[in-house]
């Protein structure tokens, strides 16, 4: 069996990090709910309706409460949107973090970067194999990084996934998908040699658990196995929808590696999502 990393990533982060994670995204000042704070009485006014906590003074109409976003606020330029696998497979390369995206430390693996005609698949058995580009991808590309082993360390190794689909409705399913598998096979087979255990996911579409940066969001955490190792490790996987693409980060912990890798696949997660909003938006 041969594993392949892609997909959109199957790595995230733990629950603990995505939280994180989504709060380093998030431009939103308000607490956990996203409520603003209460406004606080003036000496000579009242406290204001709207929650900013700005005093208004006695007698004089309050001003209008700003609507709070349902959605994400961004909009592909058409004429920036991928048509052929072509175009999508360019705008992959363009969004796909490297080394330089995780840190000083990393350097490309070999390969370094995935087939573009596969396609990772979990089985009935909860093993991944890899099947061709589904007819709903127009192109899917993951780079794969690491720190190398040394001083008594494993290889620290990291990936990144770009997923352009047909449709939004297709990398829509492709989430749901991720979110199910987790539930469906909390133990996956990633190859011989390898896997992941104690699996769990939580999915956060705009507005939810902190999520002011992307359509959809998702995290998924356990511990990763290599028959190398002793031990089992951490591995996390975050994943985050906009439009029509996904991205996702991918990390696989290993023996020797006590410092906390979530800033560092927050930073590649982050770079991704703006090379993304760069590379579709409209331009000035």
């Amino acid at each position: 069996m041969v594993y392949a990393y892609g997909r959109v990533l199957r790595a995230g982060a733990v629950v603990a990090a995505g939280a994180l994670l989504m709060a380093g995204c998030s431009s939103d000042g308000g607490g956990d709910d996203g409520k603003p704070p209460r406004g606080t009485p003036g000496r000579t006014g009242t406290a204001s309706p709207n929650g900013t906590g700005t005093a208004t003074p006695s007698g004089t109409a309050a001003p209008a409460p700003r609507a709070t976003p349902t959605a994400l606020d961004f909009t592909p330029d058409p004429k920036r949107v991928p048509k052929n696998a072509a175009e999508a497979r360019r705008l992959a390369l363009a969004i796909v973090a490297g080394p330089e995206s995780w840190g000083p430390d990393y350097v490309k693996r070999s390969p370094y970067l995935s087939d573009p005609g596969s396609w990772p698949v979990l089985d009935a058995s909860c093993e991944w194999e890899v099947e061709p580009l589904p007819g709903s991808v127009l192109a899917s590309v993951t780079a794969y990084s690491e720190i190398p082993a040394a001083g008594g360390k494993g290889p620290l190794r990291v990936a990144a996934t770009v997923t352009v689909h047909r449709t939004e409705t297709d990398a829509d399913w492709e989430m749901a998908e991720t979110l199910e598998e987790a539930l469906r096979c909390p133990d996956q087979q990633l190859r011989e040699g390898e896997r992941v255990t104690n699996l769990g996911s939580l999915g956060m579409p705009y507005g939810i658990g902190g999520n002011a940066h992307a359509t959809d969001s998702l995290v998924e955490s356990g511990s990763y196995l290599n028959d190398a190792f002793k031990g089992p490790q951490p591995y996390s996987w975050y994943e985050t929808r906009i439009g029509q693409v996904t991205v996702a980060t991918n990390v696989k912990g290993a023996p020797g590696h006590t410092e906390d890798v979530t800033s560092v696949q927050t930073q590649a997660q982050v770079t991704m999502e703006a090379r993304l909003k760069a590379q579709m938006g409209a331009q000035s």
